[in-house]
């Protein structure tokens, strides 16, 4: 088209003028904390912006034509309707999908000539916190060397919570693969930093292709094929994702995904959790490809932690009032697996601009996830679900050279192993309620 070939032409000028002027200093990390450039080296890099950005409106990576607003509700999975709700929007949907797996349970339990009353259920809930999931992935372990873990009726995920939720979904036969995961990861196996230049012009800091090699690795059609069994049993497997266009929170359905047997589930299992785990502005974003009527489009999703650090289901759901409803009398538990600390942890802050800003945006989402917590505490109340919280202790002072230190994460997942194998001392309310 004439309009994207203008702009390349004005792309490839503009990048001829930057490199001349652009600090000769290789690649830029995604850990700010390895920044370290001199005021005239500064001076270069906003200029370079200021080409690229203010000279170059339509620079950057190509996309098709996001949603319209008036169509962001309306708009679908190719081949693959209902797999997703969003959140405060498609209520009705999901709370059709929550009787359907009753009804999928039922219709199991009968065919196992199980008949007594429905036995209590446990849902799994796994926060997002970047390499800190190491705990998660411990716990998990550990709790499957206690022999107490559970078998859970609904797992949920954020962030790095959506890359362990599918192993923890689908239990102890999936733990060793979880560890390898999480204690054998270094940051050239989940990034590869760009050049300034790059960062400016493109769509993130880092190119997350590694990620997505060691993520197509484990996920492959077996766990789905796995996955989609215990779909048909009445389980559910959910993980969030934000909307960037729309500035929605989305939720997908991972079971109905793997179930659907589509040619595109496994490619689009794939993406989702890399997308729920794509930290704006360090990882590149993921683009899905949708439908409206008969015209494609594409959404932009980013890290589900830009809207909450972790979720079990939305408090509109009104479980109670449902299983009241449908003459349902069972027990139920909520485990939450915070990847974080709740404590203040306290930091020598240089008097530099990233790293003022990263403490201060490091503050926001610790008090976004106990904001989180207290949410789910109030509408477990209400729904009368037992809480249950596990969280990184304040006694785990490891070393953290940087993000996704393999010895760090090491040390954090025995931490989580420790506390787990010999009964993780769950708390039964967020702290400081």
């Amino acid at each position: 088209m004439p309009f994207r070939q203008g702009c390349r032409k004005r792309d490839s000028a503009a990048r001829s003028v930057a490199e001349r002027i652009a600090p000769k200093s290789g690649s830029m990390s995604t850990n700010l904390k390895r920044i370290h450039l001199m005021p005239s080296q500064l001076f270069r890099v906003f200029a370079v912006g200021a080409i690229v950005l203010m000279g170059l409106g339509c620079a950057g990576p190509m996309r098709k034509d996001a949603v319209p607003p008036a169509d962001t509700t309306r708009a679908v999975i190719p081949g693959l309707p209902d797999v997703r709700y969003r959140v405060g929007i498609d209520h009705e949907i999901l709370m059709r999908e929550a009787l359907e797996s009753l009804q999928r349970e039922l219709a199991h339990r009968a065919a196992q000539g199980q008949r007594d009353p429905l036995p209590p259920v446990e849902f799994l809930a796994v926060s997002g916190g970047g390499d800190n999931g190491a705990f998660g992935a411990g716990l998990l372990n550990g709790w499957t060397a206690s022999g107490q873990r559970p078998k859970f009726k609904l797992v949920t995920g954020v962030s790095t919570g959506a890359l362990i939720a599918p192993f923890a979904f689908l239990g102890p036969a999936y733990d060793e693969s979880l560890k390898r995961f999480y204690t054998t990861l270094g940051p050239d196996d989940i990034a590869k930093p760009r050049s300034i230049l790059a960062a400016l012009t493109s769509d993130a800091m880092a190119d997350n292709t590694p990620l997505w090699g060691r993520v197509g690795q484990e996920v492959n059609q077996s766990m789905l094929d796995a996955i989609a069994k215990e779909y048909e049993k009445g389980r559910l497997l959910l993980i969030a994702t934000v909307d960037l266009d729309a500035r929605q929170a989305v939720l997908w359905n991972m079971t109905k995904i793997a179930a659907s047997r589509d040619p595109g589930a496994l490619p689009l299992f794939r993406s989702l959790m890399i997308a729920s785990a794509s930290i704006p502005g360090a990882f590149p974003p993921v683009m899905i490809d949708v439908m409206v009527d008969d015209r494609h489009y594409q959404e932009m999703h980013v890290d589900g932690g830009t809207m909450s650090q972790v979720f079990v289901y939305p408090p509109t759901l009104n479980l109670r009032e449902i299983s009241q409803r449908k003459g349902v009398q069972r027990e139920r538990r909520v485990y939450i697996i915070r990847n974080a600390r709740l404590d203040p942890e306290w930091a020598n802050v240089e008097r530099r601009t990233m790293s003022i800003a990263g403490r201060a945006i490091a503050s926001l989402i610790h008090t976004q996830g106990l904001g989180d917590l207290y949410r789910i505490y109030l509408t477990t109340l209400n729904d009368r679900v037992d809480f249950n919280l596990a969280y990184i202790p304040a006694s785990f002072n490891h070393p953290h050279h940087e993000e996704f230190d393999t010895q760090y994460m090491q040390a954090l997942f025995q931490t989580g192993y420790a506390l787990a194998a010999k009964g993780y001392p769950w708390e039964t309310t967020p702290p400081g309620f």
